[in-house]
């Protein structure tokens, strides 16, 4: 196993020191790009989709759960399949109740959707001991409107903003129709429903922890330093200042 160097206590301190010049930068440069997301325009949700949870048939609006942002995780779960996809399996792991709870105090609900009938959404959530909330997307059009099923038949495939076909030919014919990973994000506006972003690919592995997730939102995390201002009805002015 190849360890790093070793060094004293003083080249590792200036050493350090250096880096974190570079994580700084790094730091204001996604700050930035947040403003960037922030920025984007947004688009008005006019089709009625359909999604089965516990609770029965609810709407894209129900998913929201009263609050203001919706955060959709486009779970891998092929009708066909018993079980849920592996990478997206973990990734659910790793979001906690916490994780929810923070969302839920900064008006964001998180929910994932996949397009396996309830039935097997729930039987595998009760074999990974999950309370998440996860819902059937199956026999509507979500997933496809979304880019996360792809199906010729159905829509020109296209995944992260590309034709299908420009990532070979694996991707078209017979492949189809095959499940890719994804997140998007919704706001609401009184009865209107809007999204504002979407992200696929290795795009995902931003999501690292709650903040993350509201950088994706077009409200953000909420802060007071954040631009462009006055976004947020209110803001979190009483939490430290980490944005310098």
């Amino acid at each position: 196993m190849a360890l790093p160097r070793i060094a004293s206590r003083d080249e590792w301190l200036a050493a350090r020191i250096d880096l974190l010049a570079e994580e700084k930068a790094l730091t204001r440069a996604r700050d930035a790009l947040n403003t960037k997301r922030r920025e984007l325009p947004m688009v008005e949700i006019d089709k009625d989709y359909r999604f089965t949870g516990p609770e029965g048939e609810v709407g894209l609006a129900d998913l929201f759960a009263g609050r203001r942002q919706l955060v959709v995780v486009h779970f891998m779960f092929d009708p066909s399949w018993e079980e849920g996809c592996t990478s997206c399996t973990a990734g659910a792991a790793e979001r906690s109740q916490g994780l929810l709870e923070h969302l839920a105090v900064r008006d964001t609900s998180l929910v994932h959707v996949s397009r396996a009938p309830l039935p097997k959404i729930e039987r595998y959530k009760a074999k990974m001991g999950w309370t998440l909330p996860w819902y059937s997307s199956y026999g509507s059009d979500f997933n496809h409107d979304f880019h996360v099923t792809l199906d010729d038949g159905v829509l020109p495939a296209e995944y992260n903003y590309r034709p299908a076909a420009a990532y070979g030919p694996t991707w078209t014919g017979d492949a189809q129709p095959f499940e890719m990973p994804g997140l998007s994000c919704f706001l609401r506006d009184g009865d209107r429903v809007f999204h504002t972003y979407s992200q696929y690919a290795r795009g995902t592995e931003s999501t690292g922890g709650s903040y993350y997730y509201l950088d994706l939102t077009a409200l953000g995390r909420q802060e007071d330093w954040e631009e462009p201002a006055g976004r947020a009805d209110h803001v979190r002015s009483n939490q430290p200042d980490f944005s310098s």
